[in-house]
């Protein structure tokens, strides 16, 4: 069984013009020698400024989707070639990553990896090799594309996930699991609309790349067991 594991609502996006000549946005974009429209939006930075920004506590959060591709590409389900990662952004872009992909360890070095993507739209290797591209996609061609298999939200009002149901998960053949990477809030209404069924992994709402390495836990010893 492969598994698409799918970043949605993701809070990436690069300043809006409307913050541009915002006093904390000047500053932080003249201290990086960078201009604000190919500069990633980040409430650490720019916390005052989003104020102003309609649902601005489900923005700015890079960090959210840097970690949970951290543990979903350094997974045994990636590394056994059963995984598939996306993410698809609160402004409408799709993110695919080769599961080959090695990302920055160090925060400030993956902002500066999507700003370049956002700009160019593809990132590659030496040798040619595509790491990282992106295009305009909305969320139901998206999951259109990834295939008719099953899609399931990791949400903590679905039912409970545990080895057995994994594997009932599984004789559907394809199977996409949708995390949310913002960090306040709840999905979209669209979002509900557009999954098969709910899950969750804990009593607790977890921070997004917790819930992707407790999900894939339980899909290794599935797939991966002797």
């Amino acid at each position: 069984m492969k598994v698409d594991l799918l970043i949605a609502e993701a809070a990436i996006e690069l300043i809006p013009p409307e913050l541009w000549r915002e006093p904390d946005v000047v500053a932080y974009c003249a201290k990086r020698r960078k201009e604000a429209r190919w500069t990633l939006l980040d409430s650490s930075y720019h916390h005052r400024a989003m104020t102003k920004l309609e649902d601005e506590r489900k923005r700015g959060r890079p960090d959210i989707v840097h970690f949970t591709l951290l543990e979903a590409l350094g997974s045994p389900l990636n590394l056994a070639g059963l995984l598939r990662v996306h993410v698809h952004t609160r402004d409408g872009w799709w993110i695919r990553v080769n599961p080959s992909t090695r990302l920055p360890r160090v925060y400030e070095r993956f902002k500066g990896l999507i700003e370049h993507l956002y700009r160019h739209e593809r990132l590659t290797s030496e040798d040619g090799t595509v790491l990282l591209e992106m295009e305009r996609v909305g969320l139901k061609e998206l999951l259109g594309r990834l295939g008719p298999g099953r899609r399931v939200l990791l949400h903590e009002s679905g039912s409970d996930m545990d080895e057995s149901m994994v594997g009932r998960l599984g004789v559907a053949g394809s199977l996409t699991l949708v995390v949310g990477g913002f960090p306040h809030g709840d999905f979209s209404s669209h979002v509900f609309e557009m999954v098969d069924e709910r899950v969750r992994v804990s009593d607790y709402r977890l921070d997004a790349w917790v819930a992707v390495s407790r999900a894939l836990c339980l899909f290794e010893r599935t797939a991966l067991r002797p």
